[in-house]
């Protein structure tokens, strides 16, 4: 089963997307609401998620800098920007993630890019 973990820090949206998640047929491994929170819950993982969905604006540490540090850790992490702020979409890119979309966005735009990102077309 896929397993995808949620960095974002409104708990609305957590929620929200973890409902979304579930209809998909794929498991919310874990939830963080800031990019240090999401950095020791990463490391915790004794088997890493396959996609990482990932806010930029959060308190304590930002979608970017958390990011950076993720894929230091780990390589191999599949992160999927989810933001409002458009502006971040290049330097996310150009850090490593492997896609971004803008909010707001629809339940099938966020299955089609979660697909995307994984390969599961």
């Amino acid at each position: 089963m896929i397993s995808i973990f949620i960095v974002e820090d409104d708990l609305s949206l957590q929620t929200l997307y973890e409902m979304m998640i579930n209809h998909f047929g794929f498991k919310v491994v874990g939830k963080a609401s800031n990019g240090k929170e999401a950095i020791e819950k990463f490391i915790s993982f004794s088997s890493k998620p396959d996609l990482i969905l990932m806010d930029h604006r959060m308190p304590v540490k930002n979608g970017i800098d958390t990011a950076i540090e993720l894929l230091n850790i780990n390589s191999d992490a599949k992160i999927l920007f989810a933001s409002a702020d458009n502006s971040i979409n290049g330097r996310a890119l150009e850090i490593g993630a492997a896609s971004f979309i803008k909010k707001p966005f629809t339940v099938v735009e966020l299955l089609n890019e979660i697909k995307k990102v994984l390969n599961l077309f």
